[in-house]
């Protein structure tokens, strides 16, 4: 056996990993079905999320998966994050897992021994919300970041506005992504610090985001998050783990209108035969079904990939990425479409994913993005 196939691992769970995935589908179909989200939205809440559901999920286990055990976390790794993703897909609950648990903790590993103290035992218990505040125009661009850091006195004076903030509104801490003299530096803002303006976004799947603003907002010098200057490999880390969990809520999502979609195909009569039982509609669920395997099999790779720590790690991410978008876009529109014109009714849970699916395509980097990225690595 070459050393290269012994470091490939299987595109399966492990039996504590299956484990995982039953407590936590298990956990939010009980406590956080669509329902949830249904009346969140109907309600108008005014965060949007549930702060006791946060504390809930760190009780299980859930919000602090990544972070290590001696800052009060699970200690495990990427695929187990994948897990705790997808399960959020299926239900389409609202949580500040991807910001926090995700983005921001995989951030808050590399800042100091102080700053990780502060905040990593807080989001595994689920009693704080920190949101990474990184991409500024309509499109997911990190390389791009205009937002600037100048020395003022013993710290910086930050100037810039965000978008697209998971959980923003929220937060009990920002991680700002701002140029420096020399490079790119990450910053712990406080978001009652004056100069900072934040308003809530209502996005279409009625999940949650901020626009931030940052206007003269002086920060000394221990806000700095990681290096000064050298915040490219640590944002590149977090914003990595982050889009392959991203995929891995897309897989969850797509996987679920198809599960409601084929409970429809078998009680749904028309002309005195179940739909299910014509040929075109059978031919249609069994191409989904490989694609929704096909992708859930890259986003598997993909996260073993970031465990391994291996060099193909970010194209692999891209891969899973564009994968699961396209494939989760495929999934919904079918359902829709299989569903008649019930299936764009609110009364339907299939509208939606529908919705969730477009949020989550343009998180973090679209098909697009992506594509374009796999193709820069290769030299084109």
């Amino acid at each position: 056996m070459t050393k290269e196939r012994e470091e490939r691992m299987p595109l399966i769970l492990t039996e504590e990993q299956t484990m995982l995935k039953e407590a936590a589908d298990g956990f939010l179909n009980e406590n956080a079905p669509i329902a949830h989200l249904r009346k969140l939205r109907d309600d108008r809440d005014p965060d949007g999320v549930s702060r006791d559901l946060w504390r809930a999920f760190g009780e299980m286990g859930f919000a602090g998966v990544v972070i290590p055990e001696e800052h009060g976390g699970s200690g495990l790794g990427a695929v187990e994050a994948g897990v705790v993703a997808e399960a959020l897909g299926r239900t389409l609950t609202p949580s500040p897992f991807l910001g926090s648990g995700v983005l921001s903790a995989t951030a808050l590993k590399g800042g100091s021994a102080e700053q990780q103290a502060t905040w990593l035992p807080r989001i595994a218990a689920g009693e704080a919300i920190v949101s990474l505040a990184v991409d500024e125009g309509a499109k997911h661009a990190p390389a791009r970041i205009a937002t600037t850091a100048e020395r003022s006195g013993n710290g910086f004076r930050l100037n810039g506005a965000k978008g697209f903030v998971l959980d923003g509104h929220v937060a009990d801490a920002l991680i700002v992504a701002a140029r420096t003299e020399g490079g790119m530096t990450l910053f712990l803002v406080d978001p009652k610090t004056t100069g900072v303006e934040i308003e809530r976004t209502v996005m279409v799947d009625a999940h949650n985001a901020a626009r931030v603003t940052l206007t003269d907002v002086e920060v000394d010098a221990d806000a700095v998050l990681g290096p000064v200057d050298g915040g490219d490999a640590l944002l590149e880390s977090a914003l990595n783990l982050g889009r392959a969990c991203a995929a891995a809520t897309l897989n969850g999502a797509g996987d679920q209108a198809f599960q409601i979609t084929l409970d429809y195909l078998r009680t749904r009569k028309q002309f005195g035969k179940l739909i299910g039982e014509f040929q075109s509609l059978q031919h249609r669920a069994a191409h989904l079904f490989s694609e929704i395997e096909i992708a859930r099999a890259a986003t598997m790779g993909a996260l073993n990939a970031i465990d391994a720590g291996r060099e193909d790690a970010a194209l692999a991410v891209s891969v899973t990425k564009a994968k699961a978008g396209r494939v989760a876009e495929l999934a919904v529109q079918e359902a829709v479409q299989m569903h008649g014109g019930v299936g764009m009714t609110d009364e339907f849970d299939v509208g939606l994913f529908m919705k969730r699916v477009r949020v989550l395509n343009e998180l973090l980097g679209d098909a697009g993005f992506h594509q374009e990225r796999m193709a820069r690595s290769q030299g084109f």
